[in-house]
């Protein structure tokens, strides 16, 4: 069935969005710490092998299992290159040289390319009227966030921002990509996706950055890692597919709203990072192209307007 009426959450649901949207904001924010000492590739292969090891213990302690033919392995290979190893690299890249907020509002475009590729790639989630709008609103908004004049030039800043939407634009595919999973436990999927991640990264970490020939790391940045690992990743997978279950995936998607302004408050007053006019003018412009897109502020101000009525709300459980 397709949620494309969002039911009513309940208090507990709303107080687990707000977590995990400050566990996802954290992220950002924990991994900006990793990288002042760490290189992007091994940030994200230790983030993801003590996230893999995590879940791994719960999956055990659950008494689920996961699955052991090649097909369902290959499954996960697939969706952790697409909603782990691609993305968190891109993301972690690109926190190099440009600020862990200003990553964050354009990781939220996630969404709108979501909404383009479902038209393109399914049959079952056609691009409305609304959705249109709050597309071309989002990339508006991503237009205004990196600037004309700066994507004239593709330095290393604009390049670094354009890898974060390249990072939105894989989260899209695993979203799509991910439906295949519905009739797992959430936590075998979770499990599985980020263990084979865990074992793809070894080769482009060893490859990439050597990490022997790293210092090691001081006390604060292996706090930051195991931060980003076990609270940023484990328990975030945790609440996000508990919440997928519970209140759909149309409430989830509020998530995308909240995950900017904890990266935003962390990064603005632990890190000090300092952002331009344009890029809250276009964190505006995409978060009103979400508004846009979800349709449901926009059907409640419509229900407001003189001669038209709030439909009838169905009683009926299911």
């Amino acid at each position: 069935m397709r949620d494309a009426e969002a039911k009513s959450m309940k208090l507990w649901e709303w107080v687990l969005l707000i977590i995990l949207s400050v566990l996802w904001g954290g992220a950002f924010f924990l991994s900006k710490v990793a990288l002042g000492e760490l290189p992007p590739f091994t940030v994200v292969w230790g983030r993801v092998t003590i996230a893999a090891l995590a879940l791994n213990l719960i999956v055990r302690l659950t008494g689920e299992r996961l699955p052991s033919t090649p097909k369902a392995w290959l499954a996960f290979l697939l969706m952790g290159l697409l909603n782990n190893l691609i993305p968190f690299s891109l993301i972690f890249w690109g926190q190099t040289q440009i600020p862990s907020s200003l990553a964050s509002i354009l990781n939220a475009t996630t969404p709108l390319w979501t909404v383009l590729l479902a038209h393109v790639l399914t049959s079952d989630e056609r691009l409305t009227l609304n959705r249109l709008g709050g597309v071309l609103l989002g990339v508006v908004g991503v237009v205004v966030t990196i600037g004309p004049d700066t994507l004239l030039g593709l330095g290393l800043n604009a390049l670094a921002q354009l890898a974060v939407i390249g990072a939105a634009v894989s989260y899209a595919f695993a979203g799509i990509y991910g439906k295949r999973f519905k009739g797992n436990p959430p936590i075998v999927t979770a499990a599985g996706q980020v263990t084979g991640t865990a074992v793809m990264m070894i080769p482009v970490a060893l490859l990439a950055d050597r990490p022997w020939t790293l210092p090691l790391p001081s006390l604060t940045t292996w706090s930051a890692l195991l931060g980003l690992a076990v609270l940023s990743t484990a328990l975030a997978y945790i609440i996000y597919f508990r919440l997928l279950a519970s209140a759909g995936a149309t409430n989830v998607l509020l998530v995308t709203f909240l995950v900017p302004v904890s990266a935003l408050f962390l990064g603005i007053t632990i890190l000090g990072e300092q952002l331009d006019p344009r890029h809250f003018l276009g964190m505006a412009v995409i978060g009103l192209g979400l508004v846009a897109m979800d349709g449901r502020a926009l059907r409640a101000v419509g229900s407001l307007l003189p001669g038209r009525r709030p439909a009838a709300a169905d009683t009926r459980r299911g």
